[in-house]
């Protein structure tokens, strides 16, 4: 079966600017870091792929960790782009990132060059790409000096293996020294990937959300939904197949405080009143910030992504909105 995507794909997605650049990003864009590995159903992931590129997504994120097992998410990615995305590789944005550990050794992890550079030779290979759209350092590294890690994504965009440099994960503080090391090379901080939510701002009491906006920096904010506590999933009880139920997950039992279960429930009464689900509510209000230029999803099924996209349908928020979430949050 030959896929062809929607004619009508671009009609209904908002696009924003990233940062400073000539780039824009889909305001919700499309995450592969759970659901697309090796012990997945392939041909579910190929569906949510093909219905996100159908209704306008245009960013696929990866690392080269994503999976499990720790590649397998770009070799699958790569399988599809091969068999069904070929055509449309122009009108794609992919990333992917190195910074945590991905093979053994004293090479396979952190900031160095000689990982960053072998990692994305590596995952090229995996998706069948000559080139990434984003390349990312994942993480700081406290004992690489910033200009080799920030020297590696300079030249791997000079070598035309990534056309921009990113960074995730960075404090405000490093950010800025970040951002003046790529400048002074030649090649501009495209765009920083944090995580934020409603339950999680560190972003705002950091400084980061400021020192982007200053700097002509887009960001994408990861985790919008806090791993999943910002939907109707835990407002009642655990369900057992949710993410806080598997031991090995990200999300533990104890997030699930009284005090969360609280502020849950009231947002949800508010997002109600929005005619929204509270996920779509807090979609919306990571983007109501223009300095956020996309906000990364994960998806588990081509229902709960059609879900999240509806959110576009309502993004505006009264004073007394913004008002009461955040009485709510406080």
């Amino acid at each position: 079966m030959n896929y062809l995507a929607n004619e009508k794909r671009y009609d209904n997605m908002v696009y924003r600017r990233c940062g400073k650049s000539g780039l824009k990003l889909p305001a919700i864009s499309l995450g592969l870091w759970h659901n697309f590995g090796s012990v997945d159903v392939f041909e579910n992931g190929r569906a949510i792929l093909h219905h996100a590129f159908d209704n306008g997504i245009t960013h696929f994120d990866l690392a080269n960790n994503y999976g499990p097992v720790p590649g397998s998410a770009e070799e699958n990615f790569g399988k599809i782009m091969a068999t069904d995305f070929k055509p449309y590789r122009d009108e794609m944005i992919i990333s992917t990132k190195a910074g945590y550990l991905m093979w053994p050794g004293p090479y396979g992890d952190w900031g160095s060059k000689k990982y960053l550079l072998s990692s994305l030779d590596q995952s090229l290979k995996r998706m069948g790409l000559e080139y990434v759209d984003i390349f990312y350092s994942h993480r700081p590294d406290p004992d690489t000096p910033l200009e080799e890690t920030m020297g590696a994504l300079a030249h791997a965009v000079k070598q035309g293996k990534a056309l921009y440099a990113g960074i995730s994960n960075y404090p405000a503080e490093l950010t800025q020294k970040a951002e003046t090391i790529l400048r002074d090379m030649g090649v501009p901080m495209l765009i920083h990937q944090p995580r934020y939510s409603m339950l999680d701002r560190w972003v705002e009491d950091d400084g980061l959300l400021d020192v982007l906006g200053k700097r002509g920096v887009g960001s994408i904010a990861f985790s919008p939904l806090a791993q999943g506590l910002l939907t109707n999933k835990y407002l009642k009880d655990i369900p057992e197949d949710s993410r806080m139920a598997k031991a090995h997950g990200f999300l533990k039992r104890d997030a699930l405080t009284p005090e969360v279960k609280d502020k849950l429930l009231k947002l949800n009464d508010l997002a109600s009143k929005r005619g929204q689900s509270l996920a779509q509510m807090a979609i919306a209000w990571l983007l109501k910030d223009s300095r956020v230029t996309s906000v990364l999803m994960g998806a588990s099924s081509v229902k709960q992504l059609s879900n999240n996209l509806e959110t576009l349908n309502n993004l505006v928020f009264s004073d007394e909105e913004l008002k009461s979430i955040e009485g709510i949050l406080k």
